[in-house]
């Protein structure tokens, strides 16, 4: 790995196959280091890295991305116990998801990953009895507002998010994976049917439910904002898992071309495959940082930003949406 920086390839190459930063430069540490913690994937790197010889300033800089990993490991293992004592009163299936899911079933997507709120899944029918116990233990609305709350309960996926009045941690709460409003409707039901018990009750969704979510997550419902490590997330279950009966199961969700183009983008960004037609734009979004770890590419940005809209409610609906969100501000 030379020298000379352009955009976050140099990250994607580094936990693809770590022995590549051998011979980095001081600017070509400073752009790994500053992309990574732009993209929060500081602690995976420091975890892919550990035991490389690298200037004694980056090793102590990667010491300490390591053991807040491991603190942020076991704040959300402890944050999805909170949960679900609160909820073992429920009949109700409690399905961990993301990076929660990931440190709880002891994956490699899970090691040194950045983990920010506690997402659950849940059955929609249980939606009030879920809410009701959280907010008896503890949790109070983030977003109080009126118009939010009616937006959230009437097309979103999840509840208005919740953050604990002692902890300050916040819940999301999903009853599907994608916005009602959005083109895709991913059978939910199936996915809580199909996912996994872990020893103390709570559960993951399935390993093609895995890869099928974040590839959801990733292309079906966002602008790909922390894409890269959503993508390198799909590498590790990829990886873990392997590819049997995905495509079937991602056909089943109505979601086998974001599914496919995840399998595309990881080759093309972490492996030796190579982006072509519409995946190079994914590509130039996904690696858009400079050697600084500042945004680059606005338009692809901005166009990603517009496209993200447009996934999630028709056009009509968004113009009312983003119209009554200008008249708030």
């Amino acid at each position: 790995m030379g020298g000379s920086v352009t955009d976050a390839r140099i990250l994607a190459r580094a936990l693809a196959d770590p022995a590549q930063v051998a011979g980095l430069d001081a600017d070509g540490w400073t752009a790994l280091l500053t992309m990574a913690r732009a993209e929060q994937l500081i602690g995976t790197l420091a975890l892919r890295l550990d035991g490389l010889p690298m200037p004694g300033a980056v090793k102590a800089i990667l010491a300490d991305a390591r053991a807040a990993a491991a603190h942020g490991r076991r704040a959300a293992l402890w944050e999805a116990e909170m949960a679900r004592r609160a909820l073992a009163g429920l009949d109700c299936p409690v399905v961990l998801l993301k990076g929660t899911a990931f440190v709880a079933a002891g994956l490699a997507a899970g090691q040194g990953r950045s983990i920010g709120d506690l997402d659950i899944l849940v059955p929609r029918a249980s939606l009030d009895a879920v809410e009701a116990a959280l907010l008896a233990a503890g949790w109070e609305w983030v977003k109080p507002d009126p118009y939010d709350d009616v937006y959230y309960r009437r097309w979103m996926h999840e509840l208005p998010p919740l953050i604990h009045r002692e902890r300050d941690r916040m819940i999301d709460v999903h009853h599907t994976i994608l916005p009602l409003t959005a083109r895709i409707t991913p059978d939910a039901e199936a996915l809580i049917t199909d996912s996994v018990a872990l020893e103390n009750g709570l559960r993951t969704l399935s390993p093609t439910g895995m890869i099928i979510h974040a590839a959801a997550h990733l292309f079906a419902d966002g602008d790909l904002a922390g894409g890269l490590r959503n993508l390198w997330d799909i590498r590790c279950l990829v990886d873990a898992f392997g590819t049997a009966g995905l495509a079937a199961a991602a056909r089943h969700h109505g979601l086998h071309r974001e599914v496919a183009r995840s399998l595309r983008l990881v080759d093309a960004v972490f492996g030796d495959g190579i982006a072509r037609g519409i995946d190079r734009l994914y590509v130039r979004r996904l690696t858009a940082r400079d050697g600084w770890g500042r945004p680059i590419r606005p338009l692809t940005r901005f166009g990603f930003y517009i496209r993200s809209h447009g996934l999630r409610m028709p056009p009509a609906m968004l113009a009312r949406h983003l119209w009554t969100k200008w008249r708030k501000a």
